[in-house]
């Protein structure tokens, strides 16, 4: 039971927040939406016979370099900050209540899993939401009783995981099961331009569903499902240490440390980026083959090498008073994530569904790197902006810490208090 002179678990008050991490976070959300451009205005599937959607070579050149520097980067990016904020607020969480905060936690992440469900069910199936819902049951289950050399394993296995699905890929697929993955993607091509382009909110809607479920309804969809999982868990318990050994307290202390592994962390990605973008370019034949298991492993270790870079590159500007004024607009971002998240698909769901004003497969990587940036930066931030300048948190943060926290978050007001624990 809890203490009854302990204060109910509510929020992390302002005054107790890290700005390094909101920053961060805004970084990641800027990221995310830039990676799932693609995804609100063409169909997931386009492509799997190995054409390109768009042959423009800056439209090529744009979608080379997206994939480069951003594909994975920023939802490993939220992940790792997912696994950081579990021992903030779960420690937290202890220390007002011991035998009750695996139950508060455990609430917290099932209505975050309710609301993810909605949105990939419902408004668009690139959702992420129900992924961190799943993540967060694996620490707060298993993943938070282990020692930290036992993680650093999982880790290293996480690592491992493209060689052997890639070894696993050769020796079962075949050809004739190559041919009936791509005729069911282009299936589902067609339908998506059909419905997302043309129908009404509602049609869209049972597509999404439909989407939806077909990633976990059938044992192809399932392989591709549990890869994403493991690339997911990978950034996650990396996220769980640095919590675990504050990290992001000592900062200052490990500032040495930081200088170097930048560097290196730039160098093996960048290496494996530009190794998994040709190698991919030059073997676009739907089917698994060697050469693509090499570029699968270097796609693997591109993503966290990546991810490291730009998280230790914020970090070390972040340290200096005037570049910390600077990167305050992303903090503001950052301070309400899983609103401007959902914000991120009512917006482009709106541009280019049919049911909203119809861009559907008319905008290609270039201008949709325009276009994201253009979202992020004069709509996201300035209304993240105006909004925490009036209210303590989101909307979709307040509703989220009522469900989670019931009465315990009434009567905080603007500028007092805000979330600690974003579905980062």
């Amino acid at each position: 039971m809890a203490d009854p002179h302990l204060p109910p678990a509510t929020p992390l008050p302002t005054a107790q927040r890290i700005p390094t991490l909101d920053i961060l976070r805004g970084v990641a959300l800027m990221g995310i939406l830039i990676m799932n451009m693609p995804g609100f205005g063409t169909s997931f599937f386009a492509g799997a016979d190995g054409s390109r959607l768009w042959p423009g070579q800056l439209d090529q050149l744009a979608e080379d370099l997206r994939d480069l520097l951003f594909s994975g980067k920023f939802n490993s990016m939220f992940s790792l900050l997912f696994g950081i904020g579990f021992t903030l607020q779960f420690e937290r969480m202890r220390q007002r209540d011991p035998l009750g905060a695996p139950r508060v936690y455990l609430r917290r992440v099932a209505v975050l899993g309710a609301i993810g469900l909605l949105h990939a069910a419902v408004f668009w199936t690139g959702d992420v939401l129900h992924v961190y819902a799943v993540l967060g049951l694996i620490v707060l289950f298993g993943l938070r009783r282990l020692s930290n050399r036992a993680i650093v394993v999982l880790m290293v296995l996480c690592l491992l995981y493209p060689v052997v699905n890639g070894l696993l890929r050769l020796a079962v697929v075949t050809p004739d099961i190559t041919a009936m993955l791509v005729a069911r993607a282009k299936a589902f091509e067609a339908s998506n331009n059909a419905i997302y382009g043309h129908g009404s909110f509602m049609q869209a809607a049972a597509e999404h569903a439909r989407e939806f479920a077909h990633d976990y309804d059938n044992r192809w969809s399932l392989w591709g499902t549990l890869g994403w999982y493991v690339q997911m868990s990978l950034t996650m318990m990396l996220g769980l240490l640095a919590g675990r050994l504050r990290w992001v307290q000592r900062i200052p202390e490990l500032m040495p440390q930081i200088r170097r592994l930048t560097w290196v962390a730039l160098a093996v990605g960048l290496a494996c980026g530009a190794a998994f973008t040709l190698i991919f370019e030059f073997n676009r034949v739907p089917g698994p083959s060697p050469i693509k298991l090499l570029g699968s492993v270097c796609y693997w270790t591109c993503r966290p090498a990546m991810m490291v870079f730009y998280v230790l590159v914020i970090v070390r500007l972040a340290q200096d008073p005037a570049w910390q004024r600077r990167l305050t607009p992303l903090a503001a971002a950052g301070r309400m994530p899983l609103t401007n998240y959902l914000m991120q698909t009512a917006l482009c769901t709106t541009l280019f569904y049919g049911w909203g004003f119809g861009l559907w497969g008319q905008v290609g990587p270039a201008l949709g790197l325009a276009l994201a940036l253009a979202i992020f930066w004069l709509i996201q931030v300035p209304w993240s902006r105006w909004w925490l300048a009036r209210h303590d948190r989101g909307p979709m943060e307040a509703l989220w810490a009522r469900l989670t926290y019931g009465r315990a978050t009434a009567g905080y007001h603007a500028g007092s208090h805000a979330d600690a624990n974003r579905p980062a």
